[in-house]
């Protein structure tokens, strides 16, 4: 699973996905698909990408729709999150969608 496969996920499910980085930062990927590390204050000393390999947990956070009961956050682990992402699978056909 990589950070693209995470953040098409993220803006396709208006979701927010959470998860903490082994040097014990909080990464944020919003639903517009952006990473954000909160507590980082310059220029990084580590690849997000290469880190995000040894994260075991994600919170997912879905967005409140006006008119529905809001959802509760979800906790998944990594092979959890990474079969909901489809990684390295073909993106979903429509049923209308087809090749003729």
């Amino acid at each position: 699973m990589t950070l693209a496969d995470l953040r098409k996920l993220a803006i396709r499910n208006r979701l927010r996905i959470r998860f903490r980085l082994p040097n014990g930062m909080e990464c944020v990927l919003t639903e517009q698909g952006i990473a954000q590390v909160p507590e980082l204050h310059g220029v990084p000393d580590f690849n997000l990408e290469r880190e995000l390999a040894a994260v075991g947990q994600f919170v997912l956070e879905p967005l409140p729709v006006p008119g529905r009961k809001p959802e509760r956050p979800r906790v998944l682990s990594a092979a959890e999150l990474a079969a909901m992402a489809g990684s390295g699978a073909p993106d979903r056909v429509h049923p209308d969608e087809h090749d003729e």
